[in-house]
């Protein structure tokens, strides 16, 4: 159901971006009650015309019409007091659409202490453990058939895996902080070997799995995860092994994408959110390494580089980024190392060695 409900409301936001709406302001909405509330987090769309025409609202009956999951709709009026108030529409067969029950008055009520969509997370987006990220992908194969591919490959990997006596070291960032050549380079100063999650037997698929709603997006990055630690688990034992993204990456962007609004509604430092997965195979370190906005950019320029939906994202939203650093920066057990990236290589190189020797044997 989670699944299906996604990929409706993605399908739904591409076409309230058609011709017909485009005139339209569109606002993600979240409806959600009290203390969780009957039926938990719903999550919409608020779709504001200036010029309050008779068409958009022919427009709207006519698109939910065509959807045979029957998204709800509600319309919001405002008076001559200014006060707001809703009018909920419904389809009924062969009647058309018509308005249900009275109009309902809008008044404000007080901002959760909690962001509503924090306590939704481990089963949407930051899966604490295998087996919830695995259910996703097995919703998806009647529509997806990569996902039976990727789950066949996370089938092969153990349960349960143990690094060997060589350390392993994460190294994280934001696109364009340096991380492909301090990861190339750590690797050759300590002889170690370098992979990279997603790994490269489901990297093939990343375009697909991008393309499709956080639920599915983040469980292929999440089981890519595991494929990495069998990975992890088998170099370990021979040598050192440097790791470009991890598990933080999976977690921070999801979490900077599905909490909507500012820094200040992130979930708190020490939230069980920001905890490692319990049957993940831990690296001794994580790196993340950071460098000013306005660097970044300058690295950025010229670069030419297909980027996904959320680095795409990272250059256009600053508040959207600086989400994805605060919780970066919040993980735990194992936190991140944050090192300054914007010196030259050779210094950002040695002060990374100096890191690793500290921590590491």
């Amino acid at each position: 159901a989670r699944v299906r409900a996604a990929r409706l409301h993605q399908r739904l936001l591409h076409q309230l971006r058609r011709d017909s709406l485009q005139r339209c302001q569109l606002r993600r909405l979240l409806c959600y009650g009290p203390g969780g509330g009957e039926g938990g987090v719903q999550h919409g769309f608020l779709l504001h015309d200036p010029s309050d025409s008779p068409d958009t609202r022919r427009a709207l009956f006519s698109l939910l019409g065509e959807s045979p999951e029957g998204p709800r709709l509600g319309e919001f009026v405002g008076d001559a007091r200014r006060q707001v108030w809703q009018l909920l529409w419904e389809l009924r067969d062969g009647a058309g659409w018509r308005q249900v029950g009275p109009r309902e008055r809008v008044v404000s009520a007080p901002e959760p202490v909690l962001h509503p969509v924090v306590p939704d997370l481990p089963s949407s987006g930051v899966f604490p453990h295998r087996e919830a990220a695995r259910a996703v992908l097995e919703a998806c194969i009647p529509f997806i058939p990569e996902a039976q591919a990727v789950l066949d490959l996370v089938d092969q990997c153990p349960e349960q895996v143990q690094k060997g006596k060589f350390p392993v070291i994460a190294i994280e960032g934001l696109d364009a902080t340096g991380k492909t050549t301090v990861t190339q380079s750590v690797s050759d100063s300590l002889k170690a070997v370098l992979l990279k999650s997603p790994p490269a037997c489901i990297s093939q698929w990343r375009k697909i799995f991008d393309d499709e709603p956080t639920i599915i997006r983040r469980a292929f990055y999440s089981l890519g995860n595991y494929i990495v630690a069998s990975e992890i688990a088998e170099e370990s034992s021979k040598s050192p092994v440097i790791v470009d993204r991890y598990w933080h990456s999976t977690a921070t962007y999801a979490i900077a994408t599905e909490v909507t609004g500012g820094l200040q509604h992130l979930p708190p430092a020490h939230h069980p959110i920001y905890q490692w997965p319990r049957d993940l195979l831990k690296p001794d370190l994580v790196l993340l390494l950071t460098v000013s906005p306005e660097e970044r950019m300058h690295r950025i320029e010229g670069r030419g580089m297909e980027r996904t939906r959320e680095e795409a994202e990272l250059e256009a939203n600053s508040v959207f980024r600086q989400k994805v650093e605060v919780s970066y920066q919040r993980m735990e057990n194992p936190g991140c190392h944050v090192v300054d990236a914007s010196p030259s290589r050779e210094k950002v190189l040695q002060m990374v060695l100096s890191v690793i020797q500290n921590n590491c044997n």
